[in-house]
């Protein structure tokens, strides 16, 4: 794979680019906030703190509640994507790895893979922190369109790139800039999420999970992941970590810690306007997460020189008719009216 982003790299010179994914997206009602910075609840910026349930973004944790995690420095993982469309609603995260039968592979849910490179120590141009996830075939399916091609999403600093490659669509530039203000969640992120006792319990407490349901007014709609909200409009966001500290893979002279266990939340489901991604519930479960530092060659270097002022603007949330033909008769801003990630707090 990092050959081939080498390969992409030759062709495209410096021009790459990429993003990484949000936990939730929204506007502050105030209209104060550019449209490309998004309402991440403390966990990718500083923004839009009217819509957190807590004036600091930072959820207090009970005396009898597990303590929070955190991240190591940095860190490297495959991960396989989960993007179940049937019987998602009786069937949610967290998985213990693959979805649960009844579900089945190619019936009820799609497979794919990617992987992430995590480093908060990172020093460049645009600050500190790295990080890049990067989807192979199969892009992060939280636009209002078929997500069936290879991307990254890189975030350095407080800058966030979006990157597509030969099998882009047509209309999509090699490089966007995503958001100017986005960076990679700090290694104390969960703080921001509140402690969901539900989804710990439905693995039998062998992971901590943290999660909410945001309705499209920005409003926290509940914690935990059931009962399912999409129907009503919510998108979930969530995330597991293991509960008990185990060794790390590769690093053995490294403390045992929790490791990271799987990242759920909701994609852009189905709707008459909107056959694809048909994404309502995602998990991407990490698979061999290990302390191992990043080449940074091999991954953000190619972005890491980019002007972000000189890159075009995503149009991700509200792409051009040729990516979404017969969408609400593709009127101006129709898109952005599909409930996804990038609506909320704009209808």
């Amino acid at each position: 794979m990092r050959g081939f982003l080498r390969r992409i790299s030759a062709v495209l010179g410096t021009t790459l680019g990429v993003f990484v994914p949000l936990a939730i997206v929204g506007c502050n009602a105030a209209g104060h906030e550019p449209d490309n910075v998004y309402a991440t609840y403390g966990v990718h910026n500083d923004s839009h703190r009217g819509n957190c349930a807590y004036p600091t973004c930072v959820y207090p944790r009970g005396p009898t509640g597990p303590t929070d995690p955190t991240y190591p420095r940095y860190w490297t993982s495959r991960w396989a994507m989960y993007r179940v469309f049937n019987d998602y609603q009786t069937h949610l995260p967290p998985y213990a790895g693959t979805p649960p039968l009844p579900l089945r592979e190619g019936v009820d849910y799609q497979k794919s893979w990617g992987t992430t490179y995590y480093d908060s120590e990172w020093q460049g141009l645009q600050g500190r922190g790295a990080m890049e996830e990067h989807y192979e075939k199969y892009c992060l399916p939280i636009f209002p369109f078929a997500n069936n091609y290879t991307c990254s999403f890189i975030s350095l600093g407080d800058t966030a790139f979006f990157v597509t490659y030969d099998d882009r669509p047509s209309w999509m530039p090699p490089v966007c800039l995503f958001s100017p203000h986005n960076h990679p969640p700090e290694r104390d992120f969960i703080k921001h999420l509140p402690y969901a006792v539900g989804d710990s319990r439905q693995l039998n407490f062998a992971v901590q999970g943290y999660s909410f349901w945001v309705s499209q007014s920005g409003a926290i709609m509940q914690t935990g992941a059931a009962p399912d909200q999409t129907q009503n409009g919510g998108i979930l966001f969530g995330y597991a970590f293991d509960s008990q500290p185990t060794p790390d893979r590769v690093d053995k002279n490294e403390p045992p810690y929790r490791h990271p266990q799987s990242f759920y939340f909701s994609g852009v489901p189905r709707l008459p306007q909107v056959p694809l991604p048909n994404a309502p519930i995602v998990s991407q479960n990490y698979t061999d997460l290990a302390i191992v530092r990043p080449d940074p060659a091999a991954t953000w270097a190619q972005v890491a020189s980019l002007d972000p002022a000189k890159l075009p603007a995503c149009q991700l949330f509200d792409p051009p008719a040729a990516a979404t033909p017969g969408l609400v008769t593709n009127a101006p801003g129709a898109a952005a009216k599909i409930p996804s990630w990038g609506s909320i707090g704009r209808h």
